[in-house]
């Protein structure tokens, strides 16, 4: 019975160890990678990021980013602090890494040793009348002081850490990529005293979920800027074409009322002339 016993957990072992075995291999076969695609952008200031799971592009990003990063330097008088501000844009030769799911998703964006590094996450949701939408959830901006190209004389220079609150942005149907050419911005909270980090995008073509081709956006759709954008530049051809549009009307109508009294007899307007008739 001993035996017997002792060959019953062995055999449970080995299923428990192929079992993990296959959850392992599940996990390596949805391997997530990420990709730069910047090179195919003739934008020098625009980058083009992709990840993939199992091959296949299950998020893309498209644009140029700005960032404007407030920090502490010390005054002359040793004692003071003032606050500088850092200017600086999204390289186009940042490393990727991300996550694909079915409701969420998001894109991990670095660069110069991960001293920056911008994270941006996205979510499925259904709104009134059963209408579904993606948006931008979340956005983090991890920056360190100490990284001195860009924060000159930080004091106390550290990492720190910006996000956003209760963010909904890009708000965007289901299988549909997000294109707006305006500019973008959006206010982070730094974790150095409160300050305010502003991220600036424009240029962008975003689709974080349904992406039907390798490598290619789905339907665009237009930001409410761009749109307004275009009105205004059509509004006043549309404009002019109905004024046009109304002159010759005009013209055309009293060309016909010339033809027409032209044609009726003209009868003697000084009342004394009557009596000749």
């Amino acid at each position: 019975m001993g035996r017997v016993a002792f060959r019953t957990t062995n055999s449970a072992r080995l299923v428990l160890i192929s079992l993990f075995g296959v959850l392992a291999l599940s996990v390596v076969l949805a391997e997530q990678e990420g990709e730069n695609l910047s090179g195919l952008s003739n934008n020098p200031d625009k980058a083009i990021f992709a990840v993939r799971e199992n091959g296949t592009t299950c998020l893309m990003v498209e644009f140029a980013v700005k960032f404007l990063v407030p920090y502490d330097v010390l005054a002359l008088n040793g004692i003071d602090l003032i606050t500088e501000q850092a200017s600086f844009t999204l390289p186009r030769s940042a490393e990727i890494e991300g996550k694909c799911g079915s409701t969420e998703s998001e894109i991990h964006i670095s660069w110069k040793n991960n001293a920056y590094t911008l994270r941006i996450y996205f979510s499925e949701e259904v709104r009134d009348k059963g209408t579904e939408v993606w948006k931008v959830s979340k956005v983090q901006f991890v920056y360190d002081t100490s990284e001195t190209s860009h924060f000159i004389n930080a004091y106390n220079p550290g990492k720190h850490t910006a996000s956003t609150h209760r963010l909904s942005a890009l708000v965007t149907p289901t299988g549909r990529s997000y294109v707006c050419a305006a500019q973008q911005t959006l206010t982070l909270i730094s974790s150095d005293h409160q300050k305010g980090v502003t991220v600036s995008m424009y240029d962008v073509q975003i689709q974080p979920f349904d992406i039907a081709s390798d490598f290619m956006f789905s339907e665009p759709y237009k930001c409410i800027t761009d749109q307004r954008e275009r009105l205004e530049e059509t509004l006043p051809l549309i404009l002019g074409f109905i004024l046009g549009l109304i002159i010759v009307i005009t013209l055309t109508i009293y060309h016909f009322h010339l033809k027409l009294t032209a044609t009726q007899p003209q009868l003697p307007r000084d009342r004394s002339m009557y009596k000749n008739m």
